[in-house]
């Protein structure tokens, strides 16, 4: 098993400003972020393609790991630390032939069958959601605290929870034996992402 530290995991959302959008990564690595993976949905390839290589120079700065969500294509083409997929992207077995045994690989999942699943596959960990109410993601499947649970305790890899955690209410997983906070709008919509992140990490970490 990898030793990836994923207690802060953020994920960012599409930027219209990249200038504010890298200020505000490079910010939240200062706060205490662990890892990060790039979601741009709508970006045409250059344009995510370009993006990734710049965040990648800040990534590289601070040593974090860069995950490339459902790309497999960029996350090789910039020689990111990962990829991310969820149950209708590439299948997690093809994916980690593609990457090789070396790059880290994530897939979601919202049940205990998707988890071992993806576990069997070749993951190095699960991301679980959407775990409170979120905007970013409207089409992502809600589960509750105690099937978090469930799939924590049902396979050897980690977990991290997703889906509208913030600073008020990332306490209520504290016993749920997650391995992270995957977060987006706190810290990626936040006047100050630094200060976001260093309060999610006191509270993971409490």
């Amino acid at each position: 098993m990898k030793n990836i530290d994923l207690s802060l995991y953020l994920v960012t959302d599409n930027s219209d400003d990249e200038e504010k959008f890298l200020k505000t990564i490079e910010e939240a690595m200062l706060g205490g972020v662990s890892i990060i993976q790039i979601r741009e949905k709508t970006a045409e390839t250059l344009d995510f393609y370009n993006l990734a290589l710049k965040v990648k120079e800040i990534t590289t700065k601070y040593n974090i790991p860069l995950i490339i969500n459902d790309r497999v294509d960029i996350a090789l083409a910039i020689d990111a630390d990962g990829v991310h997929v969820g149950q209708s992207d590439m299948p997690c077995d093809v994916t980690r032939e593609l990457i090789g045994e070396d790059k880290i690989l994530g897939v979601s999942a919202a049940t205990i069958s998707e988890a071992k699943k993806a576990e069997n596959d070749g993951a190095d960990y699960i991301g679980t959601g959407a775990i409170f109410p979120t905007t970013t993601k409207k089409d992502a499947d809600s589960v509750s605290k105690k099937e978090l649970i469930e799939i924590v305790n049902s396979i050897d890899i980690p977990v991290v929870a997703i889906g509208g955690i913030n600073l008020n209410n990332a306490s209520e997983l504290k016993d749920t034996g997650i391995a992270g906070l995957s977060v987006v709008s706190v810290i990626m919509n936040s006047d100050n992402p630094k200060l976001n992140s260093q309060k999610l990490l006191k509270i993971f970490n409490s």
